[in-house]
């Protein structure tokens, strides 16, 4: 009797690219929901974000002044709300809380250790999170090809961009309290789909990619349209708020008309800082 050595895994591997890339997000989809903060921190931050805005704020400054990757950013923030989801309460010193989950997160030793201990024991040593920078590059993979694993018509200078905007609105979303607790795989979606609208992307294509990426994510694509116009509301605002601050410096009333016409538009979401 002849005995193949050849899996059944294995063939499925061979089928293409698409086969890979599905199975890596269903394994994804089924870790983030370990990570996300209980519905009752959620509920506390919504009555009072500012603290919590304030310190996501600071810990991405901190993280792109060192020239961390982005995934240490969502990766320390991640952390950040797991820990404060676990104890509910804040230290005495929320600067040195959030520098351990920074420190924890880029892998780096410092004279934080007694707090990295702390939070590492109050999340029993499981910090391998999974964060939105997970989804992004296999949401771009599906993007730039199909299962059979033959390009799309999207060039790489498109992608490109679409990845540096994306991991802007992530982060944009990361900051924001009203998107805590949404499930990383539906930010990264969104952020995605977000980017692709604001880079010029017609109706037509964009249905397509949003029931693309919805697939992906194993849900309907009403819901990932539903938070990527919450995103596109939230970097609006952002963007409003940002030259308003511009205003009152200048104190150019001149232009007030032509800059709230620019706010409204989806390219300008590029512009965006925090």
């Amino acid at each position: 009797m002849s005995v193949s050595l050849w899996s059944e895994e294995t063939s499925e591997v061979l089928r293409g690219p698409g086969v890979c890339r599905k199975r890596v997000v269903e394994g994804l989809l089924q870790l983030e929901e370990k990570y996300l903060p209980s519905p009752l921190y959620s509920t506390l931050i919504q009555r009072d974000p500012d603290t919590r805005e304030a310190l996501a704020k600071w810990t991405l400054e901190v993280c792109r002044e060192h020239r961390c990757a982005e995934s240490v950013f969502l990766l320390a923030v991640s952390l950040l709300d797991r820990y404060l989801s676990t104890s509910l309460s804040l230290p005495v010193s929320p600067t040195c809380l959030t520098a351990a989950c920074i420190l924890i997160a880029s892998k780096l030793i410092d004279n934080k250790a007694d707090m990295e201990s702390i939070v590492l024991a109050t999340l029993r040593w499981d910090v391998a999170t999974v964060t939105a920078s997970d989804f992004l590059p296999h949401f771009l993979s599906a993007l730039s090809e199909n299962e059979d694993g033959q390009r799309t018509g999207h060039t790489e200078g498109f992608l490109s961009s679409v990845r540096s905007l994306s991991d802007t609105l992530v982060a944009l979303c990361v900051c924001d309290a009203h998107l805590l607790g949404t499930p990383p795989s539906l930010v990264a979606a969104a952020a995605l789909s977000s980017a692709c609208r604001a880079l010029g992307n017609k109706a037509p294509e964009m249905d397509t990619i949003t029931t693309l990426l919805a697939g992906l994510c194993q849900t309907e694509k009403v819901v990932v349209q539903y938070y990527s116009e919450l995103i596109d509301s939230i970097s609006t605002e952002r963007l409003r708020s940002r030259e308003k601050q511009v205003w009152d410096l200048d104190g150019d009333k001149q232009d007030e008309e032509v800059k709230d016409d620019r706010a409204g538009t989806p390219t300008d979401l590029r512009e965006i800082q925090f």
